[in-house]
């Protein structure tokens, strides 16, 4: 532990608020779903973004959004065993299997994965 505390730099334990984010999220029906990613190592993380803008250059121009705050979040997804949340992720990148085939890392329900061939 640092002996010292600084305004901008909190311990990484730390759970800083985001405040409001634009959360992607699926149809689901007469509701919308929150999507879950995973992160390069394989955990699940709920993501959020700051600005309408990063989400649309990640994501896509057409992907459905709604705006819910940090802890808001990660209390929606802490019981889907989602304990990370990621903040801004810059790149987003197909899963690839040794059978070469590529499935969506986005889309949280394997029966919603369809199959790519490269």
């Amino acid at each position: 532990m640092c002996l010292f505390q600084y305004d901008d730099d909190p311990e990484p334990e730390e759970r800083v608020p985001a405040g409001l984010l634009y959360v992607p999220v699926r149809p689901g029906g007469a509701e919308v779903v929150v999507r879950l990613f995973r992160t390069p190592l394989g955990a699940r993380t709920a993501v959020g973004f700051t600005t309408e803008e990063r989400l649309a250059s990640t994501l896509g121009g057409t992907q459905s959004w709604i705006r819910l705050s940090e802890s808001a979040l990660r209390g929606m997804t802490e019981p889907l065993g989602a304990a990370l949340v990621t903040v801004d992720p810059t790149i987003t990148a197909p899963r690839v299997t040794a059978a070469g085939t590529t499935f969506p890392v986005t889309t949280a329900r394997t029966t919603e994965i369809t199959a790519r061939t490269a």
